[in-house]
């Protein structure tokens, strides 16, 4: 496995790769590009021809309301695959911007098409994480609807602090967030203001340490708690659909 492809990393976590699996991700790392802070990577609205590979950095999608505001839909981590959900659509269903300076790697449709002829193994793994950005996103729904302010901040950090996990980008009990309290209350659909006094009494109560962008979770366990987290949607379970060790 390639330890410069946090990519590869990522589709590790679900089931090992073979060595032919590795190369055809590599082809969707090809022709990086870097991109800077609050770039737009693409509009609601635009033709979607393409999707992108999150290489460095992370991004968010977003929606602006007729009001002005603006949702945060989701948030994308090194590792991530932008756009998938709108393969079977002919223009973007939202936009997304860089959270911070990173790298990004665009590439069309017909080779995603490619990959799913090639490997059984990534085309399972593809289908896996489209099936957990769409809940993600239900979790985000049932988190603006029916949880307080308290338990939205405390499940979307929670949520980070697993997810992070995955490409091996945790420090221990520690994570790097480079959100700020704006977009924190975009994605929570709470003022920065409000943001700003939760992390505030959860610093005095002890269930964070924050030093700018990083935060350390004294008690993962009592942050968990606090956000009523239950982490089935972040569970995976593809392993049972293979009866061999490899498809190559």
């Amino acid at each position: 496995m390639s330890e410069d492809s946090c990519i590869t990393r990522h589709f590790e976590h679900y089931r090992t790769l073979s060595k032919n699996d590795e190369a055809l991700l590599a082809g969707l790392e090809q022709s990086p590009s870097k991109v800077r802070a609050d770039q737009i990577l693409w509009q609601e609205g635009d033709t979607a021809r393409e999707f992108c590979t999150l290489s460095r950095g992370w991004a968010y999608s977003f929606r602006h309301m007729e009001d002005g505001s603006r949702q945060i839909l989701e948030i994308y981590l090194p590792g991530d695959i932008i756009g998938l959900r709108e393969f079977a659509f002919k223009e973007r269903l939202a936009g997304v911007a860089m959270l911070e300076d990173g790298v990004v790697c665009h590439f069309p449709h017909r080779r995603l098409l490619n990959v799913f002829r090639e490997s059984l193994t990534l085309s399972a793994i593809f289908f896996a994480i489209s099936s957990h950005q769409q809940a993600l996103l239900t979790e985000r729904l049932v988190n603006l609807a029916r949880r307080s302010a308290r338990q939205r901040l405390a499940h979307l950090i929670y949520e980070m602090y697993v997810r992070l996990a995955r490409t091996r980008a945790r420090d221990g009990n520690s994570i790097r967030l480079p959100l700020s309290q704006q977009h924190l209350g975009d994605a929570l659909g709470l003022s920065s203001v409000h943001v700003s006094r939760t992390l505030t009494t959860f610093r005095e109560e002890g269930l964070i340490l924050r030093a700018r962008q990083r935060i350390e979770l004294p008690d993962p366990d009592a942050l968990a708690r606090e956000a009523e987290f239950a982490d089935a949607y972040l569970n995976d379970g593809i392993a049972h659909f293979f009866t061999t060790e490899r498809d190559d």
